[in-house]
């Protein structure tokens, strides 16, 4: 097993938070501006996938087979859009040995381990998903379980909450995910 077979997994596991998040994303709140200073979920959405597709090309050289972004700005187009280039990625981290992973990149104007520069790319993302998942919170929406149980499904692991995935377990995304309808009741009282 590799040294670095954690990142390559908490990657596998990262990109299927943000795309369920993204699900989340009623298709008439994409512009949804909560303060001037504050991206819109289309703004992270573009963010995601073009600030994703300059670190990967240009830290770690990882390019991929897609543009940046999709061809059309909607939920729909950037869920399945990244759930793609995202999948291509993974297939090619996967593939790394551990002497890529320690080998020196930079890091904007920092030289850096690629290990290094991945994590601060899954804490960047997680940081992202974490703004757009408060967005959901003012909405009023049900949040699935991203780490561990929410006050959606349960409340504290402790007390017996559960764990609830947008799609069952993390690794049941269906893909395409396109037609994904955000949820609005709690997810544990989902059918």
């Amino acid at each position: 097993m590799s040294t670095f077979a954690l990142l390559v997994e908490t990657y596998r596991t990262e990109r299927l938070k943000i795309l369920s998040v993204w699900a989340q994303v009623p298709d008439d709140r994409m512009r949804f501006r909560p303060e001037p200073r504050a991206r819109t979920p289309l703004e992270h959405m573009v963010h995601q996938c073009v600030s994703e597709d300059t670190w990967m090309k240009n830290m770690l050289g990882i390019g991929v087979s897609r543009p940046a972004l999709p061809a059309e700005e909607t939920r729909a187009s950037f869920i399945d859009h990244y759930a793609a280039c995202s999948a291509e990625r993974l297939e090619i981290l996967a593939r790394q040995p551990d002497d890529w992973y320690a080998g020196q990149t930079t890091f904007f104007d920092v030289p850096r381990s690629r290990a290094w520069v991945l994590t601060r790319r899954l804490t960047h993302s997680a940081h992202h998903r974490g703004q757009l998942t408060v967005y959901l919170r003012l909405w009023g929406q049900a949040l699935y379980s991203t780490y561990g149980p929410t006050a959606d499904t349960g409340g504290l692991f402790q007390n017996g909450a559960r764990v609830i995935y947008r799609y069952g377990l993390p690794d049941d995304v269906p893909l395409p995910i396109a037609a994904a309808q955000p949820v609005t009741e709690r997810p544990d009282r989902q059918k």
